[in-house]
């Protein structure tokens, strides 16, 4: 697996979510199956199928979730500079076409949440303002066509 690239609080967040699938999830799993192994023949039973299914499911992701800590590295934003935009930088901007300004910040795939504006280092929007600077119009090719988005403010 690559290296993952995270903040401390989606390191937090990560960790949180082992350890509500493994306290939480497992054993609740592990009751469904013995729940169901006690209502008889399992070569008929639909219900002891998807528990196990479901335990297989459960169990893979856990797995993927350790694999991934293994390998995060925790972005430190006193590392992150603000002359430019890049990962964990917030960025001001004004969509040219409709004068509007919209604020984003730049994060981690695991981290994007476009409720609350931030979005991922690898969506076009994001991959076409990294790099640029304040008073920098960045060119955009989203589904609706060509956006320009002129670079207002960076900051933490």
């Amino acid at each position: 697996m690559a290296v993952t690239y995270m903040t401390e609080e989606g390191l937090q967040k990560l960790k949180e979510e082992l350890q509500f699938l493994e306290t939480i999830e497992r054993p609740r799993v592990i009751a469904a199956i013995a729940e169901a192994r006690e209502k008889g023949d399992l070569s008929e039973n639909a219900e002891y199928d998807a528990a196990k299914e479901e335990q297989g499911v459960l169990e893979s992701k856990i797995a993927h979730i350790k694999a991934k800590l293994m390998d995060a590295r925790v972005l430190n934003t006193a590392d992150i500079k603000t002359d430019e935009v890049q990962i964990l930088t917030r960025v001001r901007v004004r969509v040219r076409s409709t004068g509007k300004e919209k604020t984003y910040q730049l994060v981690t795939e695991g981290e994007a949440n476009s409720l609350e504006g931030k979005i991922s280092v690898t969506t076009p929007i994001a991959k076409g303002l990294m790099g640029k600077r304040v008073g920098d119009v960045a060119q955009v090719q989203v589904p609706a066509g060509l956006m320009e988005y002129e670079i207002l403010e960076i900051s933490l």
